[in-house]
């Protein structure tokens, strides 16, 4: 007789579908969770699937708006400014140890990865770009060899999930900072590699500061929703973009 799954595994699973969906950028931010279609998609019932979504709003992915429904979180840029200026310093810490610790076998890997982002800026295809920054990030977390650092670095990179920015006219400069990050560890060199990851960081948070004033000269000329804004339930203009125009880096 088969085994029965218990509802714990159940809900397990649905966390890890829901989650996998979210880091493929399913959903935009603010854009609507139909928890109905995910319970015939993934062939359960409505239990698991809401645990899933109780503990992915705990982490600041998914917001439950009473009558509404289930939204896709919203991260504002200026709540992406606060975030940034922490991963600069987390970040600079994991390549300085990654550059002393870090194996060939991951120095391979991440010349493949890069290889693939080369390949991705040139088609202009910024969600698989956005997938391929999440590995070459990842493999420098775990090259750090400090599982601490790697379990903060991890959750501070899943909460930039929710943001939805413009990237594609920057790709080749994000593709330029991975590219001199990667060489400063392939020669092992800490100093090297802290200031790559470091100024990949800053950099980011300029293009946010630049949107940021984009939007407010937008609300000064009067316009009702300005550019790069978006509420739960209530996609902001620049949604309607092409989806593969959005992501977060």
């Amino acid at each position: 007789m088969p085994r029965r799954l218990q509802p714990s595994v159940l809900s397990n699973q649905a966390y890890a579908a829901l989650k996998e969906m979210i880091g493929a950028h399913r959903f935009d931010p603010g854009a609507r969770v139909n928890v109905e279609a995910l319970t015939r998609e993934l062939g359960v019932s409505r239990t698991p699937i809401w645990e899933a979504v109780a503990r992915l709003e705990h982490e600041g992915l998914l917001e439950r708006i009473p009558h509404r429904g289930v939204f896709m979180a919203v991260l504002t840029l200026e709540k992406a400014l606060d975030l940034y200026a922490v991963r600069e310093l987390l970040e600079g810490l994991a390549a300085r140890l990654a550059a002393t610790r870090i194996k060939d076998r991951s120095i391979k890997e991440m010349a493949a990865c890069l290889e693939t982002q080369r390949e991705l800026v040139a088609a202009g295809d910024v969600v698989g770009y956005s997938k391929a920054d999440f590995d070459l990030h990842g493999a420098v977390y775990a090259a750090c060899g400090n599982e601490f650092l790697r379990e903060m670095l991890e959750k501070l990179k899943a909460q930039m999930r929710p943001m939805g920015i413009h990237i594609e006219r920057i790709l080749p400069a994000l593709y330029q900072d991975h590219l001199r990050l990667y060489e400063a560890l392939a020669a092992r060199d800490p100093d090297r590699a802290e200031a790559a990851f470091r100024a990949h960081n800053r950099f980011l948070m300029q293009h946010i500061r630049e949107l940021l004033g984009a939007r407010g000269e937008a609300e000064e000329s009067g316009s009702s929703e300005a550019p790069g804004h978006a509420t739960p339930g209530r996609p902001a203009r620049s949604t309607q973009q092409p989806a593969n125009r959005r992501a977060a880096p």
